[in-house]
């Protein structure tokens, strides 16, 4: 008889805190509760908005008449630790002070893993995190930028990318600890890589190489940036909100709602079309150079995230890739799903959680 296990999930946001209750991989109940702006200006760090937030957590947990006693487990979303390899972690002391600082910076989803062990040790059940965004499983070769004072980090969509890529093998009948794909996440923010045997093998840094997004730059000539920088236009922080929020389609077509691209397309808008294709070609662009840390071995190219939903965004980089490798499309972020399965893999023992100590840190 299959255990049933009933999982609270957190994934905080900057404004918001989503919730859930999963019994087992079933959904029973959701909430995206809003934090309004003047309420979050109120902490000085993002550390100090914990309290509140559990409160309103637990504030909704009565009102769905759940008590705390009832749940095997609180599964929170990991924040920018240091450098790790994938998988489910047990939160620990040792994480979650370097959740509170920030280790490669702040960032709500710091509290997703503070949050699950505050709740969890009210009833002394387990409380884990999920392949947070600071995974790094990247090659040695990889790391290498050109330029001596500068290695590259592995910041990547990658609990969306594995719990994904899980999900193609099942279709495909593939065993995910022995296959290969390329998978594209395309969001706000566009992580591609190639995914070999369960490790996330290499990537581009959203925030900084690889396609322009519909919010962010991607890799821009470095000359021209440098004299950018110099130029006296821009402060820091501005240049930086330039490059990262109010780049990509934004920049140039004044907004990164795909689905108002599409209508302008409809229309008859062609500098709009030629804005998403060059966006595609991109894409398209870098899926094929991470083939070839794959040698073309490779059993599928998939496009996942929220701009999977644009049909025309993924016809035109399947046009492009599909001589690769066949492509799947998974359109969206089912992250608070990926985050029950990883929880409920740790308790059914199908996966034995890791700790987040010495031995697991990465190039730190």
């Amino acid at each position: 008889m299959d255990i049933k296990y009933l999982i609270l999930v957190i994934n905080p946001g900057s404004t918001s805190t989503k919730i859930a209750l999963f019994s087992n991989e079933q959904c029973i109940a959701s909430e995206n509760l809003s934090h309004s702006v003047e309420e979050i200006k109120k902490f000085k760090s993002i550390y100090e908005q914990k309290e509140m937030r559990t409160e309103v957590i637990m504030e909704w947990l009565r009102k769905e008449n759940v008590s705390i006693e009832s749940l095997s487990a609180v599964v929170g979303r990991g924040g920018l630790l240091r450098p790790m390899p994938g998988g489910t972690y047990k939160v620990t002391e040792r994480m979650l002070e370097d959740l509170k600082i920030g280790y490669q910076g702040q960032h709500a989803s710091n509290l997703g893993g503070i949050i699950a062990y505050t709740i969890s040790k009210k009833t002394n059940i387990p409380a884990f995190i999920v392949d947070p965004v600071a995974v790094d499983e990247i090659e040695d070769v990889a790391r290498i930028s050109g330029l001596p004072d500068i290695l590259r980090r592995s910041l990547v969509h990658a609990l969306n990318i594995k719990a994904v890529t899980r999900r193609v093998c099942t279709q495909l009948n593939k065993d995910f600890n022995k296959s290969s794909f390329v998978v594209a996440h395309i969001g706000g923010g566009i992580s591609i890589s190639p995914v070999k045997d369960g490790r996330i093998i290499d990537m581009n840094n959203a925030n900084e190489e690889g396609p322009f997004s519909p919010e962010r730059v991607g890799g821009i000539p470095v000359g021209d940036l440098v004299k950018l920088c110099y130029s006296g236009k821009y402060t820091y922080d501005e240049l930086r909100k330039k490059m990262i929020g109010q780049g990509g389609l934004t920049a140039y077509l004044g907004t990164n709602d795909g689905r108002e691209i599409n209508r302008r397309i409809d229309e008859g808008d062609k500098r709009a079309e030629f804005i998403l294709n060059a966006m595609a070609y991109q894409i398209a662009k870098e899926i094929g150079a991470m083939s070839v840390e794959l040698k073309g071995q490779i059993d599928a190219i998939i496009l996942t995230g929220g701009m999977a939903h644009n049909k025309k965004l993924t016809s035109f980089i399947e046009e492009m890739v599909k001589f690769i490798a066949p492509v799947t499309v998974v359109p969206g972020e089912d992250e608070m799903l990926a985050l029950a399965q990883g929880a409920l893999r740790a308790l059914k023992s199908e996966e034995i959680p890791k700790v987040y100590e010495e031995e697991v840190f990465i190039n730190d």
